[in-house]
């Protein structure tokens, strides 16, 4: 799976997702893009954005989006490997224009 992490997530969970290619998009060239142009960049070329920008779901209008967005509840990144199970389950489970926030414990 081609994964689009945002800025606001840590590049060190990429470790997590083994078998997996991830990239940032700042590694993309796309850093300081709004999240509006920031998705429809990314349809098409990713399979899923994960982001923990808790605005997103407010902010953008959802509907019609092909790339499933997961959102993290939380940035810290002991916590996200803490859940490393959790997460790499959602992502296999997770399906085209779904979005779905993760509960980070």
């Amino acid at each position: 799976m081609n994964i689009l992490l945002d800025e606001c997530v840590p590049w060190p969970m990429h470790k997590l997702l083994a078998g997996h290619t991830c990239i940032t998009a700042r590694q993309c060239g796309w850093g300081g893009i709004k999240n509006g142009e920031l998705l429809r960049r990314a349809e098409g070329k990713f399979d899923i954005f994960i982001t923990s920008d808790q605005n997103i779901r407010y902010q953008q209008n959802l509907a019609g989006r092909q790339i499933p967005i997961m959102e993290l509840s939380t940035n810290d990144l002991r916590r996200i490997q803490a859940a490393a199970v959790l997460i790499q389950s959602a992502i296999a489970a997770i399906r085209p224009g779904e979005f779905r926030q993760l509960v980070i414990p």
